[in-house]
Order: C-alpha cells, then sequence, then structure tokens
C-alpha cells in the first residue's frame, strides 16, 4: 500500500529558473499540502520560466560554497523536508551540440555535460543528506533521461549526455542503497519526462508527435504525482511520465 503524503512539510525545486523547475514551483504552491516552497535557482527568471511569485527564493551559482550557503538558510529556515526536485540538466547551448559520431567528442565538452547532469546533483543531494535522515518521509526526484538507459540504447550518438544520466542513474542507485540503511524515510526517483517544450528540447522537437510534445505543466504535475504517491521501499525507481518503469 502507498504511503499518504506527509501533511506540512516542505518543498525545495533546485533549478527553478527553467521549464520543467518554474513549472514544478507552481505545481508545489498550489498544493495545499505543502507548507512552504523553497525555490533554487542561478538567475531567478530564466527564458523558459514562468512568471511566478516565490516566497521562498534562493539564488545559487552551484559552486561548493553557494550549495552550502543554501543548505545553511535551508536550516536556519528549519525547512522540514517533503519533496525535493532537482531539474539541472544540459543538453546543449551555444557552442555544445550532442555528439551524433565518436569523433566528434571534445573532452571539455565532455566534462561540462557530465559537470551539470551527474555532479552537481550528486553535490546536492550530499549537501542535504543531514536533512534528508531526520525526515520521517522525503521523495527526492532527479530529471533522468531514457537516453540514459543502456538497455535501451539502440540508436547510439549523444555521447555525453547519455553517459551523463546513466551515472547520475547510478549515483542515486547508490545512495538509495545507503539510505536504505541510513534514513529509511528517504525515496528516491529518477525520472523522464519526455520532450518537453522547453529550451533544452527546442532544437530537436522537428520529428516528435504533436502528442508526444508535452508542457512543463503536464510534466510537473506527472512528476508530482509520482511524488505524492511513492512509497519509502529503500529502492531507487527509474521511471517515465506516465509511471512506466524504464530500463537500466
Amino acid at each position: 500500500m502507498n504511503e499518504p503524503t506527509s501533511e506540512g512539510r516542505d518543498a525545495l525545486v533546485i533549478g527553478a529558473g527553467g521549464g520543467i523547475g518554474a513549472a514544478m514551483v507552481e505545481a508545489l504552491l498550489d498544493d495545499s499540502s505543502v507548507r512552504r516552497v523553497f525555490a533554487v535557482s542561478r538567475d531567478g527568471q530564466d527564458a523558459d520560466a514562468q512568471r511566478h511569485e516565490v516566497p521562498c527564493h534562493l539564488h545559487c551559482d552551484h559552486s561548493d560554497e553557494s550549495i552550502a550557503a543554501v543548505v545553511a538558510e535551508l536550516k536556519a529556515q528549519e525547512f522540514s523536508p517533503g519533496n525535493i526536485v532537482i531539474t539541472l540538466g544540459l543538453l546543449h547551448d551555444d557552442d555544445l551540440q550532442p555528439e551524433k559520431a565518436i569523433e566528434r567528442l571534445n573532452r571539455d565538452h565532455l566534462q561540462q555535460v557530465l559537470t551539470v547532469n551527474t555532479v552537481l546533483p550528486a553535490l546536492w543531494l550530499s549537501a542535504l543528506a543531514p536533512l534528508l535522515r531526520r525526515s520521517e518521509r522525503a521523495v527526492v526526484a532527479c530529471l533522468s533521461a531514457r537516453v540514459g538507459s543502456i538497455g535501451d540504447n539502440h540508436l547510439g550518438g549523444w555521447y555525453s549526455y547519455r553517459a551523463s544520466k546513466a551515472a547520475l542513474n547510478m549515483m542515486l542507485k547508490t545512495a538509495a542503497v545507503e539510505f536504505a540503511r541510513r534514513a529509511r524515510g528517504v525515496k528516491l526517483i529518477a525520472f523522464h519526462p519526455g520532450t518537453t517544450d522547453t529550451r533544452l528540447s527546442k532544437p530537436f522537437q522537428a520529428r516528435v508527435p504533436e502528442d508526444k510534445l508535452f508542457t512543463p505543466q503536464f510534466v510537473a504535475q506527472s512528476l508530482l504525482t509520482q511524488m505524492q504517491s511513492a512509497s519509502c521501499d529503500g529502492q531507487l525507481s527509474y521511471v517515465d511520465w506516465a509511471g512506466k518503469t524504464v530500463p537500466w
């Protein structure tokens, strides 16, 4: 049986300036069971982000010092973990594109993608661990991707992005094993949102069927629904927007 959602606990969205992050903040603000919503972003608002008023907004550049400062502020605010969503992600920018062939691998680009997609979520989870260990029930979801599945990789390409998401999944799986011993009230989710209409997917939407291009609001509500019904079973769930398990 699924465990009920904890009443009166706080929510935290890391990467609240992006499309899914902003939509997640809005969904949590509309959830009457959530006491407070803390939104963490680098710039406050992103080109994808909708305008919304967040009483507890924290700026962070994701350096070690900045992450520590945010966690210190959460402690000062007596943050009570309920729902935590980490939406950090990088697929492309002005100088970086997914590699279609192995000859396109670039050391700097590979390190940049791995840093954003794997290292930073892991560092955030590490910094938040002391708060999580005291929680009776907290659900932490990170944006992963189906292309991070080794078993589902039949097309190849996108070397850096695939590797970074597969590595993220392993980080989360390893943390789930530890939390099953040290923080039994914590549930971890690696979430594949599908192709979402945000800046990250813009260059790759042309061949996506209309019914498979999701709004950030749809994705956020799907994730929130799954977080609310999740059981703290000591396992990492690797699931998509429809709640279906993604193969490792």
